[in-house]
């Protein structure tokens, strides 16, 4: 289960990590312009940038704390917050009718639920 659980967390970092390099440092008009990304062009840099940040955050807080052993419970903290990052994106994407991202968003947050509840439960650290 442990294995499972630390997959899982690359995994949402991994994913975490990519989003948020693109949110941060792209400027959004090109993101506006990217397959799944005209959600950007009807809210302001700000927004974006503090969506890119925390996923920036989201991706050390699901690996880091428990990688160097220094308060590990943030890992199962992180997974629950990015639940609800995820419900976010699936408003966001259900609006504009994108089911596919809808869909998507849906298995990163059965994912992060799961690292969430494991960690809190029988995986905890």
């Amino acid at each position: 289960m442990n294995l499972a659980l630390w997959i899982a967390a690359g995994l949402l970092a991994a994913v975490a990590l990519t989003g948020g390099i693109s949110k941060t440092f792209v400027l959004r008009e090109k993101l506006a312009a990217a397959h799944g990304g005209g959600w950007t062009g009807a809210v302001g840099d700000g927004f974006v940038k503090t969506l890119g940040v925390l996923e920036l955050l989201a991706a050390a807080g699901l690996v880091l704390p428990a990688a160097i052993g220094i308060a590990p419970v943030l890992v199962p903290v992180t997974a629950a917050a990015w639940t609800l990052l995820m419900i976010g994106a699936m408003i966001t994407h259900g609006r504009r009718g994108e089911r596919a991202f809808v869909g998507l968003n849906l298995v990163y947050l059965v994912i992060a639920l799961a690292v969430a509840v494991g960690r809190f439960g029988p995986g905890a650290f």
